[in-house]
């Protein structure tokens, strides 16, 4: 697709799409049955805002517990992610912000991305080469393997896992948050905010 035609896509996507949040928050509004509140109908439009600014939809948010000592704390972190239209984004310009609240540490692409195949999410082999100045990719979906082989996001069906390792500083204990923000150039940015749960289970959400 050239240009022309990826940027007429996208400003018709971008109308579409604000088109929706305008009758969404219309529904809601008029909905007298609806008990949704003031903050939540914010969140639901600052999120969709975030998905068309940046084109990528945040699909799931996963943690896993390890015991450190006296208490468990999440050392790994994997945010499954989705082109919200085929476009091509260059991952190796990502840069991605942890904040803590206390502490601002910078992460960088390690170069590595690769199918998750039979392997277990927080258990795949990638994470071994990691360390936490980095974060790298756990394919799940990529039919002409751009992303494995030339560091790009290109089609609308591409899905994949940025997986993070947590520092000794930042791992975090049950209630603790942190702001997790995708710097993706072109002066483009998206947030997210994860929680730290009661430790139930070794895997958990964060959203």
């Amino acid at each position: 697709m050239n240009k022309e035609g990826a940027t007429g896509i996208a400003t018709a996507i971008l109308l579409i799409s604000f088109i929706l949040i305008a009758a969404t928050v219309a529904s809601v509004l008029t909905d007298n049955s609806s008990d949704i509140s003031e903050q939540d109908l914010e969140k639901m439009v600052d999120d969709i805002v975030d998905e068309i600014s940046t084109y990528i939809q945040i699909k799931d948010v996963m943690g896993k517990f390890y015991s450190t000592g006296e208490e468990s704390r999440i050392q790994k972190i994997a945010i499954l992610i989705k082109p919200l239209f085929s476009i091509d984004m260059n991952v190796s310009e990502l840069i991605i912000k942890l904040c803590n609240g206390e502490q601002i540490k910078m992460l960088y692409y390690g170069e590595q991305a690769e199918f998750i195949g039979t392997n277990s999410l927080f258990e795949h082999p990638i994470w071994n080469n990691m360390n936490c100045d980095n974060f790298s990719f756990v394919v799940v979906l990529d039919k002409d393997k751009s992303l494995v082989d030339y560091n790009t996001i290109d089609d609308s069906t591409d899905m994949t896992y940025i997986i993070i390792k947590l520092s000794e500083n930042f791992a975090m204990k049950k209630g603790n948050t942190m702001t997790i923000t995708f710097l993706l150039g072109k002066g483009t940015t998206r947030t997210i905010k994860v929680n730290a749960p009661l430790p139930m289970k070794q895997i958990v959400s964060l959203e």
